[in-house]
């Protein structure tokens, strides 16, 4: 069954196109990787797929939801990592994780967040209102606040960019656990040294266009790793 599937999906922003006719299919059980340069419209493609952005035309649906019709319901079934870290300024570590278990109805969320704090080490934070945490330790409760619900999917834009070597192995094991148990992600990343490591498969995304998609060898080809195969397709592409 397919957890994704998007057809000749297009998006602009007043006359500029951010993307164009992009089609593919994520698999339950998958995870699939979308890489490009800056202003690919990678974070838009996320906006879409959980219901923040309407497409100008095309159709996705996301686990049997149609993006358009429900995106509450989109956004009520998935785990969500923004590319900007933002739990509200005002809260503590704690707050935030008991503020969404609420909105996400999670029966009993004390071990939930108990396990969460402890998975990232925050357990010292638990009173620091969110203003004053790093960067890093922000995107670790953003994390902890995306799993703590225990989705079927998950959309991660850039998870591992603000996180120390110790933590993106810890993510990396978590996340491979998750796949493996048969759920979902999909994660834009820069980084193609892990996307290598993790995807199952792979989508390559320049200016709007979906350029190539497939198998992690597949889109790989000849070339040594992902990264050669992405610089080939990308400057090919420019």
């Amino acid at each position: 069954m397919a957890a994704i599937e998007v057809r000749g999906l297009t998006k602009f922003y007043g006359s500029k196109p951010a993307l164009l006719d992009v089609s593919l299919e994520v698999k339950e059980g998958e995870f699939f990787g979308l890489i490009g340069p800056n202003g690919a419209g990678k974070t838009t493609f996320l906006k879409v797929l959980t219901g923040q952005l309407a497409p100008t035309k095309g159709t996705a649906q996301v686990l049997g939801i149609d993006v358009v019709a429900a995106p509450m319901s989109v956004k009520a079934a998935v785990g969500i990592v923004p590319e900007v870290e933002s739990p509200p300024s005002y809260l503590t570590s704690y707050e935030y994780l008991y503020f969404v278990s609420r909105v996400r109805k999670v029966p009993g969320p004390e071990p939930r967040i108990a396990r969460w704090l402890d998975f990232f080490d925050l357990e010292g934070m638990r009173r620091t209102i969110c203003k004053d945490l790093s960067k890093g330790t922000r995107q670790k409760l953003m994390l902890a606040a995306a799993f703590l619900h225990e989705p079927r999917l998950l959309f991660l834009d850039e998870p591992f960019i603000n996180l120390d070597p110790i933590y993106q192995r810890r993510v990396r094991d978590y996340l491979e656990d998750y796949v493996r148990n048969g759920r979902t992600v999909l994660m834009c990343s820069h980084l193609l040294e892990i996307a290598e490591k993790l995807c199952d498969k792979v989508g390559i995304l320049n200016d709007g266009h979906l350029i190539a998609q497939g198998e992690l060898a597949d889109v790989r080809g000849r070339e040594p790793d992902l990264e050669s195969a992405f610089l080939k397709l990308v400057g090919g592409a420019r």
